[in-house]
């Protein structure tokens, strides 16, 4: 993966974390945690697909290339 594909997946990383947070934070969310216990599905998802990208971007942004 080069580094400016590995910036982009990085980029998106962060942000689904940030509408994770967000939609953890929400009145539906409020609402499932008083029934069931925990957040809705599509916070708990968006926060996980966030943190592996975020990661995958990381991962991808610091890794030497070597060639030849």
């Amino acid at each position: 993966m080069n580094k400016i594909a590995s910036l982009a997946v990085l980029g998106i990383g962060i942000l689904l974390i940030v509408l994770g947070v967000n939609a953890m934070n929400s009145f539906s969310s409020d609402v499932s945690r008083f029934f069931t216990g925990s957040p809705t599905d599509k916070a708990v998802w968006m926060l996980l697909g966030g943190t592996v990208l975020a990661a995958a971007g990381l991962f991808g942004t610091f890794r030497t290339s070597r060639q030849g």
